[in-house]
């Protein structure tokens, strides 16, 4: 192999081991080029819905036609989840699960005259130690906010994710490995994302008492980055401390996003999330109260298995009845191996997407009403890429007048509100007032 692709899918984890992977075989002098010219396409894989899976075989059969002579090598959580099934597709040279990641080069290099396909490298997750460190810089595709991930693997059991058993237990980045790097792209970028499987639960693998709250502060102290921003976390996670640590800064981005999955608390138990309604309630509020003008946003699933129109009501009037500025709305989707998939009763798909309509546009209103309240305000922005776009500490899309430079963070007048977003006051009218 001397020359090599990688595609990521999925969440900022996956990105974050593509990079890790990319940075390794180009360590050994290997040249990363495009996917129809490449010896080796590697195609680093989400499993999170049956979506993601298509998308993944769609993929493999486009490799195909694009570029014949390609060995083809699958990895990532489909191919810890289901490595005989991808084995069997045309095309595929090697699959490598999660649990061989860091192997890839010496196993391209060991069997790169293997005369047959489907050659399958899984081991047990469960027994994963090491942590795989990587650094995402094209984050979103605008290279001006880095994702970081400091952890990996999750051990909760909610009933319905496949995640834990192709990620294994959680596991921590080194709080020194974590100081270093947010210290080096400090150096380049004005934001960084601090990212996980399941962030909140950083620290807790390392021995002592570390929390998440601990390395934030931690960083706080020790570099000069100027926004931190936080992905999702749990909503027990969201402790007083961190609550408390993230509304005194001004460091920290105004931003809070912790899964809900269902505002139902029947629902919740079957889904055995680790939470009720009243908790979640509360740290949502608690986040509220600290931060008046923050981000507030949550993900949540329509038609889990024996989801009645009752449970639905109740879920909906629970996010209405919310401060939530943004939603990220899924459809249930069968996984196979988790209880939630052998349950008998399960919501027809019609009836699944016809709730996630309902609650789609619920989140549209709560938006529009968030980015309406920001008309008037001045706003911490970080200039992005895309030319003319910024992103608010409090994760709202700011187009931007004419002359800003990427890579910036800039306060911003707020004229108006756009489809999608909010608007910078035009210089010219900043002129004349």
């Amino acid at each position: 192999m001397e020359t090599f692709f990688i595609q990521n899918f999925g969440c900022r984890a996956t990105q974050a081991d593509g990079a890790a992977i990319e940075s390794s075989l180009l360590s050994k002098g290997l040249e990363s080029v495009g996917r129809e010219a490449a010896d080796v396409v590697i195609l680093n894989t989400c499993t999170v819905t049956s979506a993601a899976d298509e998308d993944v075989r769609h993929t493999i059969n486009r490799v195909r036609r694009e570029n014949p002579l390609a060995r083809i090598l699958v990895t990532g959580c489909y191919a810890q989840r289901a490595p005989a099934e991808l084995a069997a597709l045309p095309g595929v040279t090697w699959v490598v699960g999660n649990s061989h990641k860091t192997e890839i080069y010496e196993i391209v290099v060991a069997e790169s005259g293997t005369p047959y396909h489907g050659q399958i490298h899984v081991g047990d997750i469960f027994t994963q130690q090491e942590f795989l460190a990587g650094v995402v810089e094209d984050a979103s595709g605008d290279r001006t906010r880095p994702n970081l991930k400091i952890q990996d693997g999750c051990g909760n059991r909610c009933s319905f994710c496949v995640i834990p058993y192709v990620r294994g237990r959680s596991r921590s980045a080194q709080p020194d490995w974590v100081v270093a790097q947010v210290r080096n792209l400090a150096e380049r970028y004005r934001e960084v994302v601090l990212s996980g499987i399941n962030l909140g639960r950083w620290g807790r693998d390392l021995g002592g008492k570390l929390r998440l709250a601990d390395i934030v502060r931690r960083l706080l102290e020790e570099t000069a980055v100027e926004r931190l921003r936080l992905s999702s976390v749990e909503p027990m996670d969201f402790s007083d401390d961190l609550l408390g640590l993230m509304a005194s800064s001004p460091r920290i981005a105004r931003h809070v996003h912790a899964p809900l999955q269902s505002g139902s608390d029947s629902v919740l138990r079957r889904m055995h999330r680790k939470y009720r309604p009243r908790h979640y309630e509360d740290r949502i509020l608690k986040a509220r109260a600290l931060m008046p003008e923050a981000a507030i946003g949550a993900d949540v699933m329509t038609g889990f298995p024996g989801e009645t129109e009752a449970e639905f009501e109740e879920n909906r009037r629970f996010i209405a009845g919310l401060p939530f500025t943004y939603l990220h709305v899924f459809t249930y989707s069968e996984r196979p191996g988790t209880p939630a998939a052998a349950e008998a009763v399960q919501v027809p798909v019609p009836v699944r997407k016809e709730r996630n309509r309902v609650l789609r546009e619920l989140a549209a209103a709560k938006n529009l009403e968030f980015r309406q309240q920001m008309v008037g305000r001045t706003l911490s922005v970080v200039t992005l890429e895309q030319e003319g776009m910024g992103l608010s500490s409090n994760y709202v899309k700011v187009e931007l007048a004419a002359g800003r430079a990427a890579n910036r963070i800039v306060e911003v007048a707020i004229g108006g509100v756009t489809v999608g977003g909010v608007s910078e006051v035009p210089q010219s009218a900043l002129a004349v007032a």
